[in-house]
């Protein structure tokens, strides 16, 4: 019983004293793990008479009891200190005044569609909108595209089954707002479009404004002067330069691409207009007989232009950004520029 009793005095010394939890462990295991100073007395039990074992055993469980029950109490005593450690790391003074709430600012695609819309506004277009989901007639047959057309592939355009589609363009809006109307008229379609293409400056989806205007005394040099308008208000540049080139598109006859002097540079070259000194930024044209004369409309009494502007493109341009993909990210680093 002496022996017991010197256990359970160093025990309860050594316990007093750490206040560490793996330390705390390492004590317990000294006594009362499976080579333990306590468990080493119950396994010579077996050695004793019948008649001491009882009175012996009893006295064993009370050392453990004891030491149990103080090993409790350090285990509670460490993890208050533990958070009183921690509370007095991480005080937090009271008195000083709040942060205030964060205040939230419109992306810079939106931004970018507001600008679009507010400029042609002011110069008499009506802004339509139209569903994403369109059918095979509107988003190509409608606007003069053959049917081996490469725009008509699968590896272009996104399929839901062989007569829809989700729109390649917001031209469509332009067929079916001529359906209800009859000329004259200026319209801009802002919206979502989607195609197979991803990345540095592409997304399968981004955003565009189709423009079009029908009436009895348009011209090519009409377009032109709309555009170049439009532009220089756009990019706040009375001297920006532009510049319109050939092309092609199924639904305008004549075509062209039109490029602005960049807007970087003030056209003397620089990465971003690959050194050539200009940008190219929507293409555009007369719209053809063909996507007219279906719709009633008289094609030799009308005439019309139609454009198509890529929104992130003209975001990017304004706004210094040299990767399309950052404005899908959510990054907030990035978005908190605008606010």
């Amino acid at each position: 019983m002496q022996e017991l009793h010197t256990i359970l005095k160093e025990a309860l010394a050594s316990l007093s004293a750490i206040e560490s939890p793996a330390l705390l462990e390492e004590c317990k295991a000294k006594y009362l793990g499976k080579t333990g100073l306590l468990t080493e007395h119950l396994k010579a039990l077996g050695k004793l008479s019948p008649e001491e074992r009882p009175l012996r055993g009893a006295e064993i469980n009370q050392v453990k009891v004891a030491i149990e029950e103080a090993l409790r109490m350090q285990r509670e005593k460490i993890s208050q200190l533990e958070l009183d450690r921690q509370l007095a790391a991480e005080a937090l003074d009271v008195t000083l005044p709040g942060r205030g709430h964060g205040v939230g600012g419109l992306h810079p695609v939106t931004l970018t569609i507001r600008r679009i819309r507010d400029l042609f506004s002011a110069m008499g277009f009506e802004v339509a909108e139209g569903p994403e989901i369109e059918t095979d007639y509107y988003n190509f047959t409608a606007l003069n595209i053959p049917e081996n057309h490469p725009a008509r592939a699968m590896h272009d355009t996104f399929y839901l089954d062989a007569n829809h589609v989700l729109r390649t363009h917001t031209s469509p809006m332009q067929v079916r707002y001529m359906e209800k109307r009859q000329p004259p008229y200026q319209v801009i379609v802002p919206g979502r479009v989607y195609r197979c293409d991803s990345d540095m400056t592409h997304t399968p989806m981004f955003h565009q404004v189709e423009g079009l205007w029908v009436s009895e005394s348009v011209t090519f040099s009409s377009l032109k002067t709309t555009l170049i308008e439009f532009m220089r208000r756009f990019f706040e540049q009375e001297e920006l330069k532009a510049r319109f080139r050939p092309s092609f598109f199924p639904f305008t006859e004549p075509s062209a691409e039109m490029d602005v002097g960049c807007v970087m540079c003030h056209g003397e070259g620089c990465r971003v207009c690959s050194h050539t000194g200009w940008l190219e930024v929507l293409g555009c044209g007369m719209v053809h007989p063909n996507v007219l004369a279906p719709l009633g409309i008289d094609t030799e009494r009308y005439v019309g232009f139609a454009f198509g502007l890529g929104v992130e493109r003209l975001a990017m341009l304004r706004y210094g950004v040299n990767d399309l993909r950052v404005f899908f990210e959510n990054d907030l680093k990035f978005l908190t520029q605008f606010n």
